[in-house]
């Protein structure tokens, strides 16, 4: 992958071509630093084809789909890279997901195995039983071949499907999203590299997972595109962790989320800016706040280049850029991609106004695994609707100004408010929800929950707690309401639906809903 890895040839494996360019050129250069532990370029390579052959040995076949339900480490680096090389499609999935959430994925996908973190296996197995999936399950590590001459590759075309990711749908039921050979290296060139300017110099760590399109990006495709060095770690990212990893392997280049930026700058052991070897931070998932991107370049003397991708896109798409951000701006499309507003009636808003942005570019998904449907109404004309709503300011930048229904994007992840109160409404004490998003002192969305209690039962902090605790048991970790207010009704229409800007209204103002 030497100076621009854009694909054009008629045969084209993604994976092939990340690991033949850097096994050829510098096998025994770091790649990964995994958990602490040094693994090279070499070994990714011979460890990915092996593990493509033992794919083929167990009985998988190209096209067949393998749910990876593994922790972050190299061992979930070369599963991917190793099914991709033998045309069967991995699914990396999150590993904060339920029971429900992978019984649902298992029957979505046909997925005919499954490679799972052993502390994950618990729930796998319920989610397994719950959809009647037989599949084999492999702990922790995919199977491998013993080692042997390596095999061609899967032919296949940069516009073949290569890979699924889950993302959770406006019902907040996950969706899988089918991702091309070639969209891998469109968005290390056009953004990695473009954009970025990454070089093979480079050490980058993501507190972005892998499961997620923006760490697959930021850890995998994007170091070996360029044979940077990726730190990998599995924990629970908290700053403690991240002032380690930055400090210990003298990350020259940190992904990050605004959730965990503002964790970071409210941190007690914050680092001095000698300390540290950043050259470039980014971040995504959520608008960055202008005061957290200020806050964090006055500290450190780095900036944070914000952008916004998707799962659909694969990854940032819209952006700042390098020597020239304007805090608190989406800012513009990364080379190669094209953005419009669009409104109500189908057409294009003029300068300043709000409207739905579509994008189309290079690394579009092909598509919803099993659901035309959606695939219509969200890929029209070769543009992706993303449900975000934007203004753009006369000198063309792009400005987030939220989202086009009531989904909640909570620390990157989106969040179904019906998900929540459905869960809230299984506690006895509980006769109504709604769920809404509300701002915190630094501009983050929280989820805020309204709940109307059952007759005779009264409000208390002990409630609260146990409601919270309640939420947690029944849904992923992310989606849990962190602030609850108990009230005598919910605003609704005429027709009884939640009116919910009237809950956000006041919960800005603090006066009770009227």
């Amino acid at each position: 992958m030497t100076g621009d890895s854009r694909t054009d040839s008629s045969s084209y494996n993604a994976a092939m071509a990340l690991l033949t360019h850097n096994d050829g050129r510098r096998p025994d250069r770091i790649a990964f630093i995994d958990n602490g532990r040094p693994v090279t370029f070499g070994e990714v390579a011979a460890r990915a084809a092996a593990i493509g052959r033992g794919l083929l040995a167990e009985g998988l076949e190209p096209g067949d789909r393998l749910a990876l339900c593994l922790f972050d480490g190299v061992d979930l680096c070369c599963a991917f890279l190793g099914a991709i090389e033998v045309g069967v499609l991995p699914m990396p999935l999150n590993t904060l997901l339920t029971a429900p959430d992978y019984a649902h994925i298992l029957a979505d996908s046909g997925a005919v195995a499954a490679v799972v973190a052993e502390p994950l296996v618990e729930a796998w197995s319920r989610g397994a039983a719950e959809s009647g999936w037989l599949g084999p399950i492999w702990v922790d590590a995919a199977p491998a071949s013993d080692p042997g001459p390596a095999s061609d590759p899967h032919p296949v075309a940069p516009n073949d499907r290569a890979f699924l990711l889950y993302s959770s749908g406006s019902t907040g039921r996950p969706k899988g999203v089918v991702h091309a050979h070639g969209a891998l290296a469109q968005t290390a060139d056009r953004f990695g590299r473009d954009v970025l300017g990454l070089r093979d110099g480079d050490v980058v760590y993501s507190a972005a997972k892998l499961f997620f399109a923006y760490g697959l990006g930021n850890s995998l495709t994007f170091p070996l595109a360029v044979g940077a060095t990726s730190v990998l770690e599995a924990g629970r990212v908290t700053p403690d962790l991240v002032w380690r990893v930055l400090r210990e392997h003298r990350v020259t280049v940190f992904f990050g989320v605004p959730t965990l930026f503002a964790a970071l700058l409210a941190s007690p052991d914050f680092p001095d800016r000698t300390d540290l070897n950043l050259r470039l931070c980014v971040s995504a998932g959520e608008p960055l706040p202008a005061e957290i991107s200020r806050a964090w370049t006055a500290r450190t003397g780095v900036e944070i280049v914000d952008g916004i991708g998707s799962t659909e896109m694969l990854h940032i798409f819209l952006s700042n850029r390098p020597g020239a951000v304007t805090h608190g701006v989406t800012g513009r499309p990364v080379p190669g991609y094209e953005a419009r507003l669009v409104g109500e009636g189908g057409g294009e808003v003029p300068v300043g106004e709000l409207g739905e942005l579509h994008v189309r570019g290079p690394s579009a998904a092909l598509g919803y695994w099993n659901s035309p449907e959606k695939t219509t109404a969200t890929f029209v004309d070769g543009w992706v609707r993303t449900g975000d709503q934007f203004r753009q300011t006369p000198d063309g930048e792009f400005v987030y100004a939220g989202r086009a229904d009531d989904m909640l994007k909570v620390s990157g992840i989106w969040v179904s408010p019906a998900e929540v109160e459905a869960a809230l409404i299984e506690h006895d004490a509980v006769s109504e929800a709604a769920v809404v998003g509300v701002p915190d002192p630094h501009g983050l969305v929280k989820t805020k929950a309204y709940v109307v209690l059952s007759a005779h039962v009264m409000p208390s902090d002990r409630l609260n707690a146990e409601l919270q605790a309640f939420a947690k048991s029944r849904l992923a970790p992310h989606k849990y309401p962190r602030l609850i207010e108990f009230v005598a009704d919910l605003p609704k229409t005429a027709t009884g639906k939640i009116r919910r800007h009237v809950l956000r209204q006041a919960s800005a103002t603090g006066e009770p809903p009227g």
